[in-house]
């Protein structure tokens, strides 16, 4: 029988076999999906579900393990998109469908397959024949064409003409022979921070294209090298260290039928490209300040490429990206987010349609109706989806104790609820069938309660987690966060709990807090992290823990551990450095050490320029600090990360070294932020638990 961990590691965090990436056709007649076939397979299908005329029957239209040998083979262009979405899975990962949603494309092994999704003809699927190394297809809105990258080129193929093998179906509309150069690919900031996957959009008419040009040849050479294979030389990466130069990106407009391409005169003095959208209603594009303080959104001419503002906005810290927006309704109006009011809320034309006793997460979809993600800042542990309908009136379509999500399309919504009461998320059609999940169900039952600590500089979420054996003796304590920005850990859902309550069934109170800094509770508290990424994080864990013995009186205060990862890591270790009268030992995982290694849009964003704030980098600089170190910490770290590079560990071991400080460190050969290996997720479990047994003399259970 397995273990958690082992189901963990096998079940990638007991997300494999759920459905995912919604898409419903305009009327309302199929939701395509990806999902695989059980809790343990890795491998994505491609599925419908047939609602016309009641069927309501889902069925696969593409098997990626009947179509090539090894589904798992990605081009290095997959293998970065991957690592940047924090995509684990195989298979089909993404696709894209034409405006009817009667045929999709995805790419498997760098080769696109073409789907049929209206018919369940035997020979639904075909494989393009065009040569290998594909990236990110995206069929025009007809149907007609099919795009895509190779190579840091972009292509476009005539669907009828590759399918029947004729010459010439594929032309190259924009690249160049300078590989530093791309185009139709997101550059990695864009990627990484700013939530842009996609470097080209189609019109809707299927006649032009918008692509951006990268140029990466300002960015500083990193390498990333295996140092368990001295056979491989080290690879070349890109990295935009705060204070560095950023790629340099451009946006032009390809008229397919001419092959004239006009130059779109960006607003300058912006040097992020954050978003573009192309609908009926025109073509938009949002660019952002590089200190992220003004972003302004214009209109495109994709027939002269200039650009008139049709919306700006300031913030004295910065202003906050929000998924989903801009974008244009069907009539014209402009639909974004902004913080208004101490809250985050939907705009239309720049008007508020979100009240300020909510605050907004994320736009799912823009059309006549919006639809939107919010919380209730006074318990944002639970998600609620909202309709925002033409006459810009609220309502609530999914609310409640539950953390929801949703995909909007064709007068159909899809949503996915998870709660506190159930060990599963339930996926289903608002007002219609629900949809299958093969997701395993996991091998531990969250005890877990969730409360406020109120603090005059803000409240806490606090979820507290205890073992179910029913003991009344003291028991050690572990502190288990995130901490830091963009990352909620307290949900009201089982399934965020599910590691936590693994350790608390070990013999531990287990503590997660979202302090200052962490999404939900209102734009100020948000900002509370502006220019020192340090004291507020961590003075509201230790808070947390002072009031701990109320909440749990068998917490035994002189044994307390914490753990993390990424932020979470760095405010582990920062924890134990800082505050060793709190927390006794530390486990530190990816950590950021020394913020002048992170990259640009993340780190100046909440500290600044360097060359400016040098202060405020250097109070936040675990490196400062490694004379301090006077209780067990151990730093592990994936050598081939690219994204908290493993040089973040080694040079904080080499100044703990200096210092005289006993420490650990775990390397991990060619692993990478996400962890996803089997094998390494499932004894990273065991080998922290041991290591918190070992540091605070532990009996193990």
């Amino acid at each position: 029988m397995d273990s958690f961990p082992r189901q963990h590691a096998r079940t990638q965090r007991l997300t494999l076999g759920e459905p995912r990436n919604f898409t419903v056709s305009p009327d309302g007649s199929r939701v395509v999906f990806a999902r695989s076939a059980a809790g343990s397979d890795p491998v994505n299908m491609l599925w419908v579900l047939d609602l016309a005329d009641g069927k309501n029957i889902e069925r696969c239209v593409f098997d990626p393990k009947a179509a090539v040998e090894s589904s798992e083979s990605v081009t290095p262009e997959e293998a970065r998109r991957r690592e940047r979405a924090r995509e684990g899975a195989g298979g089909v990962v993404s696709y894209a469908c034409d405006n009817d949603v009667t045929r999709a494309v995805t790419v498997l092994a760098g080769q696109v397959f073409l789907v049929d999704l209206a018919t369940q003809a035997v020979d639904a699927v075909s494989a393009l024949p065009v040569a290998p190394g594909v990236f990110d297809a995206r069929l025009s809105p007809d149907g007609s064409r099919v795009a895509y990258t190779r190579g840091g080129d972009l292509f476009v193929c005539d669907v009828a003409d590759a399918l029947v093998g004729k010459v010439g179906s594929e032309r190259c509309i924009a690249g160049s022979d300078d590989p530093l150069v791309t185009w139709g690919l997101a550059e990695f900031i864009a990627a990484e921070e700013m939530g842009r996957q996609r470097g080209y959009w189609w019109s809707p008419d299927g006649r032009r294209i918008t692509a951006c040009r990268v140029d990466n040849s300002p960015v500083a050479v990193w390498h990333i090298a295996d140092p368990a294979r001295p056979d491989r030389a080290p690879t070349e990466h890109r990295y935009p260290a705060t204070g560095t130069t950023n790629a340099s990106v451009t946006l032009h407009v390809v008229d397919l039928d001419t092959d004239v391409m006009v130059d779109v005169a960006l607003p300058t003095g912006h040097e992020y490209l954050n978003s573009v959208n192309w609908t009926s209603a025109g073509l938009i594009a949002q660019v952002q300040t590089r200190d992220q303080r003004d972003i302004t959104i214009v209109r495109i001419d994709p027939a002269t490429g200039s650009c008139a503002t049709i919306a700006s906005d300031h913030d004295d810290t910065w202003v906050e990206l929000v998924p989903g927006v801009p974008s244009l309704r069907p009539n014209g109006d402009l639909v974004t987010c902004a913080d208004r009011d101490g809250m985050r809320r939907v705009l239309v034309n720049g008007n508020p349609v979100t009240p300020d006793s909510v605050q907004v997460r994320s736009v799912l979809s823009v059309g006549d109706d919006i639809v939107a993600v919010v919380n209730d800042p006074a318990t944002p542990w639970f998600h609620s989806v909202v309709r925002i309908d033409a006459n810009n009136a609220m309502s609530v379509v999914i609310g409640g104790e539950v953390v929801a999500s949703a995909s909007f399309g064709g007068g159909r919504i899809v949503v996915r609820e998870a709660t506190m009461g159930s060990p599963s998320a339930r996926f289903r059609i608002v007002d219609g069938p629900s949809i299958a999940s093969f997701a395993e169900e996991m091998l531990v039952s969250p005890n877990v309660s969730i409360r406020t600590l109120t603090r005059a500089t803000g409240d806490v979420s606090v979820a507290v987690l205890t073992p179910r054996d029913g003991s009344k003796h003291p028991l050690p304590v572990l502190f288990d966060p995130y901490g830091g920005p963009h990352a909620q850990r307290v949900l009201g859902s089982q399934l965020a709990f599910a590691t936590s309550q693994w350790f608390a069934d070990q013999g531990f109170v287990v503590v997660v807090a979202d302090g200052r800094g962490t999404p939900g509770r209102g734009s100020h508290y948000e900002r509370a992290v502006h220019l020192d990424l340090a004291t507020p994080v961590l003075d509201d864990q230790v808070a947390v823990l002072d009031a701990l013995p109320t909440w749990e009186p068998r917490a035994d205060l002189s044994r307390v551990a914490i753990r993390g990862w990424s932020f979470g890591g760095y405010l582990a270790a920062l924890a134990v450095l800082r505050r060793p009268d709190k927390f006794h030992c530390g486990i530190a995982g990816a950590p950021v050490t020394d913020w002048l290694l992170y990259d640009t849009h993340y780190t100046e964003r909440y500290l600044g320029n360097p060359d400016t704030n040098e202060a405020a980098y250097r109070a936040t600089s675990l490196l400062e600090d490694a004379d301090k170190l006077t209780r067990p910490l151990l730093l592990i770290h994936g050598l081939a990360d690219d994204n908290v590079v493993a040089a973040h560990t080694l040079q904080l071991s080499s100044a703990l070294l200096s210092a005289g400080r006993d420490h650990e460190v775990l390397p991990l050969s060619g692993v990478t932020h996400m962890t996803p290996q089997e094998v390494v997720a499932e004894n990273l479990l065991l080998h922290q638990l041991a290591f918190m047994r070992r540091a605070m003399a532990i009996r193990s259970r």
